[in-house]
């Protein structure tokens, strides 16, 4: 991260890093970067001194200085971005600000078009799997555009039912993940609380915040499953005016994402029947009481499908930026129960990944992966099907169908670019 953050501060004038509290945004600027000259909004009194004067504070605190000025939880802030759009439209210099925060300042349509060009934002999301057990990122999507066999595929490492498990319900956030289950479940709680409580007010005001929690852990017990408003409003008895808001500041909060349905043809493209993924499953499974214990390994794979499945997907979400190519994520589902649980696309290529919170794999796991790439929409496609599961070896079922162990996100021979 510290590479492209520098290489953004040679291109742009101000890098703006979001993502959500706690995962790691202020550590890296401040005592890993080790340049630029810091201030915090979390501290009252500079955010009042910034938000009476703005423009002259910021004058302040960047003349004579050739170093970014960091600015931490710069989302309190409402009068911060058009005070830095005056400052880097009279200053070319690149590399002037450094922003980082829970949610994006810069989405007012008329600062988002006059700073076009003059902005870099980077994503700071949770810790990778690969970043958990020191390894390189993950470039799956590279290696199965081009699979023909697995001798290309990196060695997965050996592992345990319970090591998965551990991993999906610790999440990624680094002071949090290493705590004792029970202590690690209470301060996820308290997280969530903090968020509504603080950086939910930063984008919107909220006149009953234990609608809104209730809101957040309906979502925990979705995750995975296409989001239904209409049930969702019934059961935290909210209007679909409300909880459509409220979607939308969570996704904002980088908590939640919402994965649109695939279809062959862009106009088509379904935005009405998304699926819900909670982004951190340690948050998700804190929500739900759920530990590792939780998934023992006679227990029915039901139990752990769903979480497990937003844990791949936030892996391979995380992994995008570092694919040599562009891709974008979906989900697809067709009649008669078909369905593929991610869909990833560039250009004329999908890798259809299902997965599966089993060892083994069946002929009928394999069922709507061969129709979709044989007789449904990926026929025509370039399409590449692969299984995710607890099986300890990667498999190949020939036409390009493979099975993968989960520790595919964090081998450590994937090639880089």
């Amino acid at each position: 991260m510290i590479a492209e953050l520098t290489q953004a501060l040679e291109a742009a004038r101000v890098v703006n890093i979001i993502g959500p509290r706690q995962a790691g945004k202020t550590t890296l600027v401040r005592d890993i970067y080790k340049k630029g000259r810091f201030i915090t909004l979390d501290n009252d009194a500079t955010l009042t001194a910034l938000e009476n004067d703005p423009i002259g504070q910021l004058e302040a605190l960047t003349q004579a200085t050739d170093v970014p000025l960091i600015i931490d939880e710069a989302q309190r802030s409402k009068r911060l971005a058009m005070a830095i759009k005056v400052l880097v439209d009279a200053r070319r210099r690149m590399g002037q600000f450094i922003l980082t925060g829970s949610s994006n300042i810069f989405t007012h349509a008329d600062v988002m078009d006059s700073l076009a060009g003059r902005v870099q934002t980077l994503p700071l999301r949770p810790l990778s799997a690969a970043e958990i057990y020191r390894a390189p990122p993950v470039t799956v999507l590279d290696w199965a555009r081009h699979a023909e066999n697995l001798g290309a595929l990196p060695s997965p490492p050996p592992f345990t039912r319970s090591e998965v498990m551990n991993l999906v319900t610790r999440g990624g956030y680094p002071e949090i993940r290493p705590l004792g289950e029970r202590a690690r479940q209470k301060r996820y709680r308290a997280y969530i609380d903090s968020i509504v409580d603080r950086d939910v007010a930063d984008i919107l005001r909220v006149r009953k915040t234990d609608a809104l929690r209730r809101l957040i852990d309906q979502l925990a017990v979705r995750t995975s499953q296409e989001l239904n408003i209409q049930a969702l409003c019934s059961n935290v008895g909210i209007q679909r005016p409300t909880a459509e808001q409220y979607c939308d500041v969570l996704e904002r909060l980088s908590l939640t994402e919402r994965l649109g349905a695939w279809a062959s043809g862009e106009a088509r493209r379904d935005v009405r029947h998304p699926k819900l993924h909670v982004l951190d499953t340690g948050i998700c499974a804190a929500l739900r009481n759920l530990g590792s214990d939780s998934f023992v390994a006679d227990a029915h794979p039901a139990a752990l499908g769903g979480l497990l499945e937003s844990w791949v997907f936030s892996e391979l979400r995380k992994n995008l930026p570092y694919q040599a190519d562009t891709w974008r994520l979906w989900h697809w589902r067709g009649d008669r129960g078909r369905k593929v649980d991610i869909l990833a696309e560039s250009g004329r290529s999908l890798i259809a990944f299902e997965v599966k919170a089993s060892a083994t794999i069946t002929p009928g796991d394999l069922k709507n992966l061969r129709w979709f790439m044989s007789e449904g929409p990926g026929r025509s496609w370039n399409t590449v099907g692969i299984i995710l599961s607890l099986g300890d070896q990667p498999l190949s079922f020939g036409d390009r169908l493979f099975a993968l162990p989960l520790s595919v996100f964090w081998a450590k021979g994937w090639k880089q670019g």
